[in-house]
């Protein structure tokens, strides 16, 4: 599977701030699914999508070397939104399909951060982490999706103020159809939250 990461860690990149709230919906707020992991019943998007539920439950799981902040999916529309029109080219380009055999995509993403203090502190922790998902997942036999990882700085003020990193997960798949892409978007996504609960990450 096709894996690629880059960080936006300039001082003008967005910082992910924990916990955070939606302001303009109180609805929408950080929840720590370490804690409450029935809370996942309460959100709109692992509800609509099954995938990310599952995929939500295990990165939170006691083992898991990491936790969740925020997530989104959504089908990226092949219709008149130019943005959607060029993100289906650039996944076409990258994972080598034509048009008629994928005209529909799925993506999502999940914030990811890490529990280990050394590992949250450090961007090189991180760097090594990505390089190590990259070549694991290289072999993974998913020709329609690909992992986009993005390191980004994190403020963490959950029982202190904490100054470290995150990892946007993106995870985007291509399809003959709005049911196909879905398909391998969730078979994707289940791929990386395997590899990410896996030995060689739980020993990072």
């Amino acid at each position: 599977m096709l894996t690629e990461w880059s960080a936006e860690c300039a001082a003008d990149d967005p910082v992910l701030v924990v916990p955070w709230a939606d302001p303009s919906d109180p609805n929408r707020r950080f929840i720590d699914l370490r804690e409450d992991p029935y809370e996942l019943d309460h959100l709109e998007e692992a509800a609509q999508y099954p995938a990310l539920m599952h995929a939500l439950r295990a990165l939170n799981a006691t083992r898991s070397p990491v936790f969740t902040a925020k997530c989104d999916a959504w089908p990226i529309d092949p219709g008149e939104d130019q943005e959607d029109q060029a993100e289906l080219a650039h996944l076409r380009l990258n994972l080598d399909l034509i048009p008629e055999e994928s005209p529909s995509g799925f993506a999502s993403y999940i914030d990811l951060l890490w529990r280990e203090r050394s590992i949250f502190a450090s961007v090189h922790r991180h760097e090594q982490i990505l390089d190590r998902l990259t070549r694991l997942a290289a072999p993974l036999d998913h020709p329609h999706a690909m992992i986009d990882c993005v390191i980004r700085p994190a403020l963490v003020d959950l029982a202190g103020p904490q100054e470290g990193f995150a990892v946007s997960l993106y995870i985007k798949a291509l399809g003959h159809d709005q049911s196909a892409s879905e398909q391998n978007w969730a078979t994707a996504l289940e791929a990386a939250v395997a590899l990410l609960r896996s030995r060689a990450f739980s020993l990072s």
